[in-house]
């Protein structure tokens, strides 16, 4: 594994290129992906979604990430030269602690039929991505798993099933690569009592793995020394490195309706409202977002016993433009979401709503571990 990992989640990316997005590095328009490996960005992560459409063949958004659309973004980031974390859901549409749906096609199976399909679906997916030269350097069974997965089977505290399920996911990746790093995610990532519930119960009765990855988000997961002590704690308790897999913070709290061109019903709004913006450590500015990447990346490099081995900057491309959104009408309707469905998170992008990049990125550049 690379010693210490400066990734993005560029999931929308087709999706918003082909809806118009153009990035600028101090006025130059140029590519998106040349422009963070310029911000030494060495790495993306890219989420599989089994069939994220409805029956009439509607897509359900926010990049719409079935495997052809990952196969062809895979292509793009290889060729630009990143390393590639591959991040199964293990669901048709969004997979987090709120949610995490059983795929149409797998509904109506028993627990037992669904550790097969697991199994057999990862297997399949490594396949493919191999047999198309994107072979993955990483690879993520399941994603925000603090809550379980395949609901209702997997669903916490069913810690037994959980186990079985994820475990036939590793065992699917291992079927076809013995050595590709493995990672098992939660989210909350200030949230220790979490962690070492969760792990303590895998670890009983859980295949091998590699790293555990978490989410922080400074408005939902606590202090930043929560965080820290988190990763300190489990990297030593389990002997494990650390990753996290998901972090975003926001520059700014102006509105980007303008950009959207949507109906103000249709609005999804700010992932941050005022109540969660009061608790960060850290002002909603663009000097704010990037002392906090230095505060953030300077704790993950420091956990103890050199377990710290990175991050991934959350959608840091997803900026506001027309057509592309977190659902679509057909995503809400699958979800029984009731919306609205445009973008919540463009104040939090590494890039300006305009594409230019932003200091946070010199930072990343200029960090060393």
């Amino acid at each position: 594994m690379q010693q210490f990992i400066k990734g993005v989640d560029l999931s929308t990316l087709l999706e918003v290129l082909a809806c118009g997005a153009k990035y600028y590095d101090h006025g130059q328009e140029a590519d998106v992906l040349n422009i963070l490996k310029r911000y030494d960005i060495d790495s993306v992560r890219l989420r599989l979604w089994n069939d994220p459409y409805s029956a009439d063949g509607k897509p359900y958004g926010a990049g719409t990430n079935d495997m052809d659309t990952t196969i062809k973004t895979a292509k793009k980031i290889k060729d630009a030269g990143y390393t590639f974390l591959f991040n199964l859901h293990y669901s048709d549409f969004w997979a987090d602690p709120g949610k995490q749906f059983i795929p149409k096609a797998w509904e109506g199976m028993s627990a037992d039929e669904l550790e097969t399909a697991v199994y057999e679906f990862t297997k399949e997916s490594m396949e493919k991505l191999i047999e198309e030269g994107v072979a993955p350097d990483m690879v993520q069974v399941g994603n925000e798993l603090s809550n379980g997965l395949l609901w209702p089977y997997g669903k916490t505290p069913d810690y037994d099933r959980i186990a079985k399920f994820v475990n036939a996911g590793i065992r699917g990746v291992r079927a076809v690569d013995q050595k590709v790093p493995v990672m098992i995610h939660l989210d909350n990532g200030g949230n220790n009592a979490l962690y070492r519930e969760w792990f303590d119960h895998f670890m009983e009765h859980g295949e091998e793995f590699q790293i555990i990855g978490l989410s922080y988000y400074p408005f939902w997961h606590g202090s930043l020394d929560a965080l820290e002590q988190n990763m300190n704690d489990i990297a030593v308790r389990y002997n494990k490195d650390v990753v996290v897999a998901e972090v975003s913070m926001g520059f700014t709290m102006e509105d980007y309706a303008a950009y959207e061109k949507l109906e103000p019903q249709d609005r999804k709004g700010y992932a941050t409202k005022p109540e969660l913006v009061a608790k960060i450590e850290y002002p909603m500015t663009k000097v704010g977002q990037a002392d906090f990447m230095q505060d953030f990346m300077t704790r993950v490099a420091n956990v103890a016993d050199d377990h710290g081995k990175g991050f991934y900057y959350w959608e840091p491309a997803w900026i506001p433009v027309a057509g592309s959104g977190w659902a679509t009408k057909e995503g809400l309707a699958y979800i029984k979401d009731k919306g609205p469905c445009g973008n919540e998170w463009a104040n939090q992008a590494l890039f300006d709503y305009d594409g230019n990049a932003l200091p946070a990125l010199e930072v990343i550049r200029d960090f060393h571990h």
